[in-house]
């Protein structure tokens, strides 16, 4: 049995973790840290857990987690992990990061987009821990960076059009929308109830840190010609779930039936990415507490434009359900283990 320790227990991310963890057959969380609950059981905290998880939160210690633990997630927010993570790598453990400060090869791209200086060692070598274009490094880390929410939607929505240079890379619109539980479990005015009912609001326009990491991963596939997109990101009154919708030029003349039978050759082994027939409309509710991401795909004829459908739970897909199918690979255990693929419907 794989011991599991999660560094940040109490964060949303955390939370899913230990919710999708407890049906693991080959993974026990044995170790769980929290800053704000240290001291009190993770039921405590989190009533639903009553009877199903008593472990009590503690101050993390690195001799404590090295000690217990055989596998760690780091869930702590973002600028936190470049101090602990380099830690428990020279202790010989092996890591998947869920927040960004491992996920950008250009450590002056995340000075800029992040507003604050990286400290982590350059001799760290993460793997970007998107499995369906990076499971092969995936399964030989030490460390690996799990993508962000938004990154996660939009580059398994567009890498099949990238990978075979189907559509400009300069000027890719993604309009985004995701839910509450996106902004985590700190309290902010824009995520009181009473801001986010019966609104939708856009945020960090031009300006989200997401976006060095999809243009990053996306310049990686076919011509490695660098991407230049854009994403507006919007909040809107639901708790979980993320529909990125990716508009692309195409580069010559393609049918949507064209593009779906490209896409299902694309990810015709990867057990988590379902595309759709066409016509169908997708929403975030078919994909909500799984680890699925769904994809549908139009063409617009008239202006020679494919419009990308991506939908994922982002606590699933876009964090812990992903960062558990990394440590899947990571452990010589089959990928889909533990994991959930159908979503809660309704």
């Amino acid at each position: 049995m794989l011991r599991v320790g999660i560094i940040g227990a109490t964060g949303y991310s955390g939370l899913e973790l230990v919710r999708l963890l407890l049906d693991h057959p080959l993974a026990k969380v044995v170790y769980a840290t929290s800053r704000s609950y240290a001291g009190k059981e993770l039921n405590e905290v989190f009533p639903g857990l009553k009877g199903h998880f008593n472990l009590r939160c503690e101050e993390f210690k690195l001799e404590k987690c090295v000690e217990a633990c055989d596998f760690v997630f780091v869930a702590l927010p973002h600028g936190l992990s470049e101090e602990t993570v380099p830690k428990l790598i020279k202790a010989g453990k092996k890591v998947v990061d869920i927040g960004s400060d491992f996920r950008l090869d250009d450590l002056s791209q995340y000075e800029t987009w992040y507003k604050r200086k990286a400290n982590r060692p350059s001799d760290l070598k993460p793997i970007y821990g998107l499995a369906e274009l990076n499971g092969d490094k995936v399964r030989g880390a030490q460390l690996v960076a799990n993508p962000g929410c938004y990154p996660s939607a939009t580059i398994l929505g567009l890498a099949p059009l990238m990978d075979k240079n189907l559509i400009e890379r300069q000027g890719i619109i993604v309009d985004a929308k995701t839910g509450v539980s996106g902004s985590g479990r700190s309290l902010s005015l824009s995520s009181h109830f009473s801001e986010v009912t019966e609104n939708i609001k856009a945020y960090k326009v031009a300006v989200h840190q997401h976006t060095p990491e999809i243009e990053q991963e996306l310049s990686k596939l076919g011509s490695g010609e660098k991407v230049v997109m854009n994403i507006t990101t919007h909040l809107i009154p639901i708790n979980r779930g993320i529909l990125a919708t990716c508009y692309g030029k195409l580069k010559e003349k393609k049918t949507t039936k064209e593009l779906i039978d490209l896409y299902r050759a694309f990810y015709l082994e990867e057990p988590f990415v379902q595309v759709m027939p066409e016509g169908v409309m997708l929403g975030t509710r078919e994909v909500s507490g799984s680890n699925s991401c769904m994809i549908g795909l139009k063409v617009d004829e008239r202006i020679n434009t494919v419009i990308v459908l991506s939908v994922i739970d982002n606590l699933g897909k876009g964090a812990a359900g992903q960062a558990i199918q990394n440590m899947n690979l990571m452990s010589g255990f089959e990928e889909t283990l533990g994991l959930p693929r159908v979503g809660l419907i309704p």
